[in-house]
């Protein structure tokens, strides 16, 4: 009778442990799905930060040089009004998500590929004629001036999206 007792005894101790360690197995493999959740969530919302800059920055950037170009064409003042109007407001629209990817991305390329790209858009202001500044003979010069910028924030544009496209294949 003892060596029955004792016997029922270990299986269910036995019983016992193994429905421990098969919770605490459950618990840890549960936990893990989370966190693999959690871990794509962010890598979604990166991806969508990164890819709201570039989109915003573009949108910004084609606004200036349209602007650059109707004044250098002598287009009416209203347009030009028009034009200037709607850079302000693509400049506006870059803050969201550039705030967006600086609390995201933590990568120091990443963010000097950003400020990189966002300094060298927003230089086009600088090379963006005012309305009946530039003299007649002075158009080519103040054509190639925009154009150059152009050039360089397009550039930026591209660099950007490398550094965070290498960025986002290794987190």
């Amino acid at each position: 009778m003892v060596v029955t007792l004792v016997t029922a005894a270990i299986a269910v101790a036995g019983t016992l442990l193994g429905s421990l360690v098969a919770g605490r197995s459950q618990e840890r493999a549960a936990e893990r799905a989370i966190r693999a959740a959690q871990d794509q969530e962010l890598r979604r919302e990166r991806l969508e930060a990164v890819r709201s800059v570039a989109e915003s920055i573009t949108t910004h950037r084609i606004a200036m040089w349209d602007r650059g170009e109707a004044v250098l064409d002598d287009a009416p003042a209203d347009r030009v009004q028009e034009l200037r109007d709607a850079s302000h407001k693509t400049r506006r629209a870059v803050t969201s998500p550039l705030t967006a990817l600086r609390v995201l991305v933590e990568d120091e390329s990443v963010r000097a590929a950003a400020d990189r790209m966002v300094t060298l858009t927003y230089a086009l202001r600088d090379a963006c004629p005012v309305v009946g500044s530039v003299a007649a003979e002075d158009r080519e010069a103040a054509k190639t001036a925009l154009t150059a910028a152009r050039a360089a924030a397009v550039t930026a544009h591209d660099e950007f999206v490398d550094v965070a496209g290498r960025y986002l294949r290794t987190v």
